[in-house]
């Protein structure tokens, strides 16, 4: 784990955090607001949530085709917003920024623009075991259609990578590795630099889930060479409904349109089209704007606090959790990875998660249960759903310590 000095501690004020944040404020069930579903979607500070507001009010316009002065101001802001995106992750160019609609969507963008463009009948797409089923189905839709192989990553019994079999399961027709880069569900950080290495040197493609790691630590993809990587905005503070897909500008070239339509072209006549240049052409029709303002502060604000203080504090969070977790009877943790994020899966003993979710939320505390959208995890775990929290800048020791006092009254009430 990270140390930081006394110092650098001191600037990670959590109560001055929490502060930002309105709905931190609200009551549920006469109980002051615990919201430990970060997994799902962040809160989002006032400084965002006036972006998004200026935008309507000073800016509100479409972007790349008015010479107007509204429509200047929207076309900036959304260009400074795939600036700082770039910047955050550390690509090496703005145009390996692809705005999409989220995580889902790039995901089906890359399987739809470019496996589906090369890869054949036979092929193979590795993927693990602990995947979100959005990196998961979009691999079957295409197996269905073309007949391409899903082949899966195993998991050790500790709920981490079995990274040995990956020797054992590529083969001359694997194509791609599509893998998590932290698990929603377990909180497991998978080794993606040793993944992309090995992969790179039989020629594989790697797409990296990132949407829950880019929110919980620093990303860097010119150090993880990968060649996508997806994350979404609303799991780190900024709006619904904007995704962010990283791909290598020699690969963009390559692919083909995803949508048709107004933006994403150069020429339009009756006999044919010509595409815009990357990521333009990627980028049918009016996008979501007012999101890109809102991600800009989103990430302003992250880049502010640092992404390296925010790990280290999630960390020391979320390992005074598990450990406080773990006294209490009957609770079982999913994962035991040294390597993790703000993530803890569990169960209690004869108590649904549906129903500790439900008693949980009487007492003013979000959690998340069921399958997380990660059933062939489920079986792994040889369960049919989990409770989970997460955890995020704004949470507290003291919330946990709450948290941890309702799990154990749990025990006696069911």
């Amino acid at each position: 784990m990270q140390t930081l000095s006394v110092e650098k501690e001191k600037v990670f004020d959590v109560e001055k955090i929490r502060a930002d944040f309105p709905i931190l404020n609200e009551t549920v069930h006469n109980n002051p607001l615990i919201y430990l579903d970060n997994g799902a979607t962040t809160q989002k500070p006032q400084q965002v949530i006036e972006a998004i507001s200026t935008y309507y009010t000073t800016s509100n316009a479409n972007v790349h085709r008015g010479l107007h002065l509204l429509a200047e101001r929207a076309t900036e802001g959304y260009e400074n917003c795939r600036k700082k995106t770039a910047s955050f992750i550390n690509a090496p160019s703005e145009k390996n920024i692809i705005f999409t609609r989220g995580t889902t969507e790039s995901i089906n963008l890359v399987a739809y623009s470019w496996a589906r463009k090369f890869l054949k009948a036979g092929d193979e797409i590795l993927v693990s075991e602990m995947e979100h089923h959005s990196n998961i189905v979009p691999w079957h839709i295409l197996a269905n259609q073309i007949g391409v192989k899903v082949v899966f990553i195993p998991l050790n019994k500790d709920g981490c990578l079995n990274i040995d079999s990956l020797d054992k399961l590529i083969s001359n027709r694997t194509r791609l590795i599509a893998i998590t880069h932290m698990s929603n569900v377990l909180g497991t950080i998978n080794p993606i630099k040793e993944i992309v290495k090995r992969a790179h040197d039989k020629n594989i493609k790697v797409l990296v889930d990132a949407a829950q790691s880019v929110p919980n630590m620093p990303v860097d993809v010119h150090d993880l060479e990968c060649d996508f990587l997806t994350f979404s905005s609303h799991k780190m503070l900024g709006p619904t409904g904007l995704g962010v897909l990283f791909v290598k500008k020699e690969i963009q070239y390559e692919m083909d349109p995803f949508l048709g339509g107004g933006e994403m072209i150069s020429t339009v006549t009756k006999e044919q089209v010509s595409w815009a240049d990357i990521p333009h052409k990627f980028e049918a029709g009016t996008p979501n704007i007012a999101a890109t303002f809102g991600f800009s502060a989103a990430l302003d604000y992250l880049d502010n606090l640092g992404m390296e203080y925010i790990e280290n504090y999630k960390k020391r969070l979320t390992l005074y959790a598990i450990d406080n977790m773990k006294r209490i009877p009957g609770l079982e943790i999913f994962g035991e990875a040294e390597e993790r994020g703000a993530a803890v899966a569990f169960n209690i003993k004869n108590i649904h998660p549906f129903d500790l979710a439900q008693f949980l939320d009487q007492n003013g505390i979000a959690i998340r249960s069921g399958h997380h959208c990660a059933q062939p995890l489920m079986q792994c775990l040889n369960i049919t759903g989990a409770a989970r929290a997460s955890f995020y800048i704004y949470n507290t020791f003291q919330e946990v310590d709450i948290f941890v006092e309702k799990l154990q009254k749990a025990t006696h009430f069911f």
